[in-house]
């Protein structure tokens, strides 16, 4: 079964609100292995929200409709749906008295315009409310003789997700007859591009072109690594399982040089596991990400047992008086490795991190923007290396704090 989603309210397009109740739905039909293609924003206009929802039955199984059941004029999801279903919104009076209700258990009175919210296309049937005043509604439709559903569910995102769970998702099962899981599963990668793992996963990705098999897809993520998604029907959690087994050690055989995680794994996490299982204490000292990498690290529950801390020394006084640097360029490799050996020392760390470099724009002891240099000194490894990165200042900074994180990264997993 398909099931596509199509968010409603003028917010959403303005980014007043950002649509995360589209993703949540996403996730949770995957997870009962029910199909959704297509995520659509539509504002508050009659006409308009007509257009995408006649568009989106013309493919799809079944439709959420997700806000505009409000009480208020711009509140028009109701009157589409009957619109499409060529028939009349009835009020239905229990419904009323439910909605009166409801207000008067909070001590409030019901306004009259809340009387909307009691408004149902002849056949369609209601979803009760159980935390808010806006029931849901299940209206089935024939659309060029073939049976279809629209679903519409209030914005409110814990009053959706309570009728998602305790009403459609057993609707659409119960529609569908079919039984099935979607898994996902995601390697984080770092030190190769988009367009160069491509390459590297041609040949495989060919064979997952075929039924039956795993889909795999890239997102491109900014400091959080490069994501290489593999995603698996089944009719069990089971089966999926087995298929992004089989099917991620093929992938691994290609890429595995540049995969330092799986699924909610960060560089900074997985520094600090590989730290925590070799019995180190690492430090860093930042001149370029001011403090970006120790924020990051500090981020993970737990980092406390690793990261003793960090010493941003962004002027060059601070870099020579706290860390030892000497007299000379401060964006160079003898400076990074004076920071890395100078913070390892005052810290009492046993690996020592750092990072100096160039954000731009302006270049620094001629340097151009982008030019990082990281140190790592530690058990068994003293080493600086230099990379040239893209991207605005921000972006640079950001890359920064994944590069240094995954140089040290290869020397703690060696």
């Amino acid at each position: 079964m398909r099931c596509d989603v199509l968010a409603v309210g003028t917010e959403l397009l303005l980014g007043q609100i950002i649509d995360s109740n589209s993703a949540w739905m996403g996730s949770e039909l995957a997870l009962h292995g029910i199909d959704s293609l297509v995520q659509v924003k539509v504002g508050d206009n009659i006409g308009r929200i007509e257009v995408q929802l006649r568009r989106m039955l013309a493919d799809a199984d079944a439709v959420i409709m997700c806000g505009g059941l409000g009480p208020t004029h711009d509140d028009l999801t109701r009157s589409a749906i009957a619109a499409v279903m060529g028939v009349e919104l009835i009020e239905d009076p229990a419904l009323v008295e439910v909605i009166r209700a409801m207000f008067e258990s909070r001590g409030r009175v019901m306004a009259e315009s809340n009387r909307q919210q009691a408004e149902v296309p002849v056949g369609a049937s209601i979803i009760p409310q159980t935390r808010g005043t806006a029931p849901g509604l299940i209206c089935p439709i024939m659309i060029d003789g073939v049976a279809k559903v629209v679903y519409a569910v209030p914005g409110v995102p814990h009053e959706m997700q309570d009728m998602i769970h305790r009403a459609i998702i057993p609707d659409m099962l119960k529609r569908s007859g079919e039984r099935a899981v979607i898994a996902s599963r995601v390697l984080r990668t770092w030190g190769e591009s988009e367009s160069g793992l491509n390459e590297r996963l041609d040949a495989i990705i060919e064979q997952l072109e075929t039924p039956d098999t795993p889909t795999l897809a890239f997102l491109a993520s900014g400091w959080n690594g490069l994501k290489v998604r593999l995603t698996a029907k089944g009719k069990t959690a089971d089966d999926c399982a087995a298929q992004l087994d089989q099917w991620e050690a093929v992938v691994r055989e290609e890429i595995d040089e540049f995969v330092f995680g799986t699924d909610e794994d960060t560089m900074e996490s997985v520094v600090l596991d590989l730290c925590r299982q070799r019995g180190l204490t690492l430090a860093v000292a930042e001149s370029v990400t001011g403090g970006l990498v120790g924020g990051r690290l500090t981020d993970i529950p737990g980092a406390s047992d690793v990261f003793v801390g960090g010493i941003v020394s962004y002027a060059t006084s601070v870099k020579q008086q706290l860390l030892g640097v000497s007299d000379g360029p401060v964006v160079s490799e003898l400076a990074a490795r004076e920071m890395a050996a100078g913070v390892r020392e005052r810290l009492g760390a046993d690996v020592g991190l750092s990072l100096t470099g160039v954000a731009g724009p302006d270049e620094q002891d001629e340097q151009p923007a982008g030019t990082l240099f990281v140190g790592m000194i530690g058990p068994g490894f003293d080493e600086v290396r230099q990379v040239r990165l893209p991207g605005i200042r921000e972006q640079m900074r950001q890359f920064s704090v994944i590069t240094a994180l995954g140089f040290l990264r290869r020397h703690l997993d060696a």
